[in-house]
């Protein structure tokens, strides 16, 4: 085993990684952009998208419970339409986009009064580096839209649903379209889903098959209204894009509720790390767009297809457009006393949504590109100590260059600076008490992919 002991602050400032004390600035995690990613972002495409959700409102409804055998309208129709789009998409990558359908029949629910077939429609891009290829990437929408408001049920009158959630459809699928075309070291999955309106029913089904299986989903990205960009609030933003975070995680035993309650950590669970990862990594390669976190699982009250993945163990987050407008959310389309209702396409802002792919995009590859997260990231000791000592086990992909820890200081929402340790299992971090810091630790490969920070674990008592 390696041990290096520096001075990290006098090393950090060499490298230029030390922000003033007490700022919020977050740690630089690359300075180099890869040009695989970029050539991504480049490559979507806003009139494909503004396509995809015109097609998408044109059957009408897309309702769970609606028609499954019209060629025009209905659920039935959409999916096989999308079904359509990607089998397209895995031809132009040479047959690399594996295109399947999760096919199950629910029971009936509150929200499904008969036994009724859901269909999610999925693609599999599979990873070409042997230890990687078994972590899993999942990225969704749902293409499934409703009335709720008025109705549950209601399976006829129309439901366009083109921000909630052709615009989530929309994304993935180009995203589809393009990430396809490359190659990448893990696995990224596309999917679209059904039954979100009856209770993330096809995303449940997906995620507990998964469980069922040992898939190993490192990360889950769900786009669920993204298509708007002037809010009920009389807010116009098309700069940036909300993602939910939960902190503790659902799956969280008591055992480990104590550990964290002595210990710290409530703003530092998987899916708080990823969702900070993907703001870092978005904001690099989509210029003059933020990603704005939300410290919460979801919006105050209400669910996603993210929810799913949370409850099987899953990281898993968020996209929601910044401001919503509750008028064209779940409404029947019709105009009462001057104001309009309706989640029809002319609220839509197909750049945006290619905006908000292309942060999915780039964050997605990188993490696809980049080694997992180290395991076994640990404290050495539990004693009061002025020094801190990490220690972690090596990766297994055969290109990883070595390792990076980033810290912030306690009350600071993002990693304020970093330092790469080089190809070491232990590293001493002087003068810097984990009494009044939290650190994280990263893989790092050759091309300088850098993986999501690994929370550390108390030693053993």
């Amino acid at each position: 085993m390696k041990r290096i002991i520096v001075t990290v602050l006098t090393f950090a400032i060499c490298l230029g990684f030390a922000p003033p004390r007490g700022t919020a600035q977050q740690a630089q995690l690359s300075s180099r952009l890869n040009p695989q990613i970029e050539k991504i972002v480049a490559e979507i495409s806003a009139a494909n998208i503004e396509n995809n959700i015109r097609k998408l409102v044109s059957f009408g409804t897309r309702h769970t419970l609606s028609d499954q055998e019209s060629p025009t309208r209905g659920i039935g129709a959409a999916r096989r339409w999308i079904k359509s789009e990607f089998d397209r998409y895995s031809r132009e990558s040479g047959g690399r986009l594996q295109v399947s359908e999760d096919e199950f029949i629910q029971p009936p629910a509150q929200r499904v009064p008969q036994p009724t077939k859901l269909v999610n429609v999925v693609g599999t891009l599979p990873g070409s580096q042997p230890e990687s290829k078994d972590r899993v990437l999942v990225v969704s929408g749902h293409y499934d839209s409703c009335v709720c408001s008025q109705s549950l049920t209601d399976a006829t009158s129309d439901a366009p649903g083109a921000s909630d959630d052709a615009s989530g459809t929309a994304a993935v699928m180009e995203m589809a379209r393009v990430m396809s075309k490359y190659e990448f070291d893990a696995t990224i999955i596309f999917m679209t889903v059904a039954g979100e309106e009856q209770g993330l029913l096809g995303a449940a089904h997906f995620a507990e098959e998964a469980k069922k299986k040992g898939m190993n989903i490192a990360a889950m990205f769900t786009n669920d209204i993204i298509g708007n960009t002037s809010g009920g609030n009389g807010v116009r933003d098309n700069r940036r894009v909300r993602v939910f975070s939960e902190g503790i995680p659902s799956t969280e035993t008591e055992a480990e509720a104590r550990t964290r309650q002595s210990v710290g950590g409530e703003n530092d669970g998987p899916s708080r790390q990823l969702a900070r990862y993907i703001k870092e990594v978005g904001e690099r390669y989509v210029n003059n767009f933020e990603v704005t976190l939300v410290f919460r699982r979801d919006r105050y009250g209400r669910g996603g297809d993210h929810s799913a993945f949370l409850r099987q163990g899953y990281p898993a987050v968020r996209f929601t457009e910044p401001n919503e407008d509750f008028t064209r959310q779940h409404q029947k389309v019709r105009e009462e006393n001057g104001i309009r209702y309706g989640d029809v396409f002319e609220m839509t802002d197909p750049a945006f949504v290619a905006q908000v792919a292309r942060v999915n995009a780039s964050a997605l590859a990188s993490m696809a590109l980049a080694p997992a997260p180290p395991a076994g990231v640990r404290f050495k000791s539990a004693r009061q100590e002025y020094d801190t000592l990490i220690a972690w086990d090596k990766n297994k992909e055969p290109d990883v260059a070595g390792y990076q820890i980033v810290w912030r200081e306690t009350y600071q929402p993002f990693w304020q600076r970093s330092v790469f340790t080089g190809d070491v299992t232990e590293y001493v971090m002087k003068r810097l008490s984990k009494d009044d810091y939290f650190f994280a630790v990263q893989a790092v490969d050759k091309d300088g992919n850098v993986s999501v920070p690994a929370f550390p674990k108390p030693p053993a008592r």
